[in-house]
């Protein structure tokens, strides 16, 4: 009988070990109802009439031998969407736009009953019982992230930064030269991301990079691609080369029709001519010391599909319809600011996508979230934590003993920021849902 009970007792054990694993490996299924998008992203479509679409290989290449910019502005002035922003624009300024778009975010999840982000964060706790904002301060400082320039060759709908031809503002030598001086009294530091706009167009980009590879830091290029193709720029590609810059490159989609929708006309076809041109340079090949990973992020208000089996459709797409190879494939959840704002509220879509992102909030992305350790520099040397927190104004907390906002000016290393609270908003839902959300793809 003793026999029996021991044998009962151990069956229940295992029973409730089943259980426990179970619940675990079920978890974030049950926890991210909405992380199911499929990795054919050739069938996402966006809500308005389309002619039909064809996928990759019915695509017919030619070579890009003028610039693409007036093509883009042409494409701006018969777009309502771009008119009805800039209309906005003219009739209330940039700071009232972004304090009214602040608003409509908030005023959606106001309607949801959800707290911002802070709040929400503070009303939740780990197993140990510690608040789930402790997350939200910075770690030792490794990636220095510069916005070099607004100016773009493209005007994507989904753009964050709202780049466009129309954009003006670039940083100069002078601001330039202190993020050098900051990056060399950094040991810490071990990546200097370069990003846009197109940071190629900017006159300081090569003057970074070489600066940024002196130093013995990795340098990345965020390359919209096409740029590597405007006039004047048909060494970009070999000075990239030759410098060992890592390309982490936009393209959404590995369909004509998806890609020239969200990034405008002839930029798919633009964009795999400068893929080919960096396959041939010795780019994204797996023995290769030249990295070049691709970005995706989805066309309408929806969550992206799981980063390695995407990155393997897009492997299979790409190298079978035009013999093009990358390393890795990043996916971005759509940030609800600028541009895909505008586009989600036009459409009465931002509550439904605010409460998407907060019915799928994973707090196992809070640990690799960028803003943890990386500084965003702006265009003229304003400092903030992450660019997405650049492009609302939100400034980098101040530092100790300061009255101002803070810039490059006012520091001499990165050690300052360390342990700096982490200022945040109702946007960051957007990082923190499904597997999380970075420069570097997922965080989870």
């Amino acid at each position: 009988m003793s026999l029996l009970r021991g044998f009962s007792s151990a069956i229940r054990h295992h029973q409730n070990n089943f259980i426990k694993l179970y619940r675990q490996n079920t978890r974030t299924m049950t926890e991210l109802p909405d992380y199911n998008t499929s990795v054919d992203v050739h069938n996402h479509r966006l809500k308005r009439p389309d002619k039909k679409s064809a996928k990759a290989g019915n695509v017919r290449l030619r070579t890009a031998t003028s610039s693409l910019i007036p093509e883009t502005l042409k494409e701006m002035e018969g777009n309502e969407d771009f008119q009805f922003t800039a209309a906005q624009l003219k009739k209330l300024g940039q700071k009232q736009l972004t304090r009214e778009e602040r608003k409509k975010r908030q005023r959606a999840l106001r309607n949801l009953h959800i707290p911002d982000f802070r709040e929400f964060l503070q009303r939740r706790t780990e197993s140990d019982g510690v608040k789930l904002t402790h997350y939200l301060r910075k770690t030792p400082i490794e990636i220095l992230q510069l916005n070099i320039g607004l100016y773009c060759n493209q005007a994507c709908v989904h753009c964050h930064v709202e780049s466009s031809p129309k954009r003006t503002e670039m940083m100069n030598r002078e601001t330039a030269e202190k993020c050098v001086d900051i990056l060399s009294k950094s040991p810490g530091i071990h990546t200097l991301d370069l990003t846009g706009g197109a940071p190629e167009l900017c006159p300081e980009f090569r003057y970074l990079v070489q600066s940024g590879r002196e130093l013995g830091r990795t340098v990345i290029d965020r390359c919209n691609l096409t740029a590597l193709l405007e006039p004047g720029q048909e060494d970009t590609a070999g000075f990239l080369a030759e410098q060992g810059v890592t390309v982490i490159a936009s393209l959404p989609c590995y369909s004509s029709k998806n890609v020239n929708t969200q990034r405008g006309s002839n930029v798919f076809q633009r964009s795999i001519e400068a893929l080919r041109i960096l396959n041939s340079l010795g780019y994204g090949k797996a023995d290769s010391a030249l990295p070049l990973h691709l970005v995706y992020n989805p066309l309408g208000a929806f969550l992206p599909p799981p980063q390695a089996d995407l990155e393997a459709k897009f492997k299979e797409e790409l190298w079978s319809a035009f013999k093009v190879e990358f390393n890795n494939l990043f996916t971005l959840t759509n940030m609800p600011i600028k541009r895909f704002a505008d586009f989600l509220y036009r459409r009465n879509e931002l509550q439904p996508y605010m409460e998407l992102l907060v019915r799928n909030f994973n707090p196992a992305s809070l640990t690799g979230l960028m803003c943890r350790n990386y500084i965003s520099v702006g265009w003229n040397g304003a400092l903030y934590d992450c660019d997405f927190n650049q492009q609302l104004d939100l400034p980098m907390k101040k530092l100790r003993n300061s009255a101002s906002w803070p810039t490059v000016w006012d520091i001499e290393s990165s050690t300052a920021m360390e342990d700096q609270r982490i200022m945040t908003d109702n946007h960051c839902f957007g990082c923190t849902s499904g597997m999380g959300s970075s420069c570097q793809g997922t965080t989870v």
